[in-house]
């Protein structure tokens, strides 16, 4: 099943008044995130994952843990991770569904302290990565981080929420000020629409 570049959900400007610009997003999805699709796609023709679902081969290849997968794990769990990561974000403010702000509050006893542990996943993730909130495997919220391109498939969880902590999300908009990157998506970019409808699909 050959990958594919999904269509950004909305303009390329309209993320930019919410801090991240028209050249950002045409950096990191028409140049960045292509680059994963084509890279995959050739990597995969002829082997048995060319016609294998990017969450079978994401999980698959990671699991196999073989030296000659890598270079596939690497295209397809990075196309899987920005697929998302465009849905989870709106350019028009979006409120909190009441059902995940409750169950923000059980997990981590607040919205606010659920941020600041989300924000200090991403920010202390030592070079490229990812900060997540999932669900795991016992049902519970949590917030995690990952290194490259590993994102929750490869552990069993949901993923609910994923920001990109590589520079190539965020050095043109804030140059190394990545805190700040990630107190802005949260604040600005998030769609918590998006989640909430995630965490009921869980």
């Amino acid at each position: 099943m050959a990958f594919e570049l999904p269509a950004l959900p909305y303009a390329h400007d309209a993320l930019s008044d919410s801090g991240m610009s028209k050249e950002t997003l045409e950096y990191h999805h028409d140049i960045h995130h292509k680059a994963y699709v084509d890279n995959g796609n050739k990597l995969i023709e002829g082997t048995e994952w060319a016609d294998k679902p990017v969450e079978e081969i994401v999980k698959g290849t990671y699991q196999s843990g073989a030296v000659a997968q890598s270079g596939i794990f690497n295209n397809a769990s990075q196309h899987w991770n920005h697929t998302q990561f465009w849905e989870m974000m709106s350019p028009k403010p979006v409120a909190m569904p009441s059902e995940l702000e409750s169950r923000l509050k059980d997990a981590f006893g607040s919205v606010e302290k659920f941020k600041e542990d989300f924000a200090a996943a991403g920010a202390g993730q030592f070079g490229s990565g990812w900060a997540w909130l999932v669900v795991d495997s016992d049902g519970t919220l949590k917030v995690t981080k990952t290194e490259n391109g590993v994102n929750p498939l490869c552990f069993g969880q949901t993923a609910l929420l994923g920001c990109d902590v590589w520079e190539h999300s965020y050095y043109i908009d804030f140059r190394n000020k990545r805190p700040a990157y990630l107190t802005n998506f949260l604040d600005k970019l998030v769609n918590w629409e998006n989640v909430a409808q995630r965490l009921s699909n869980a």
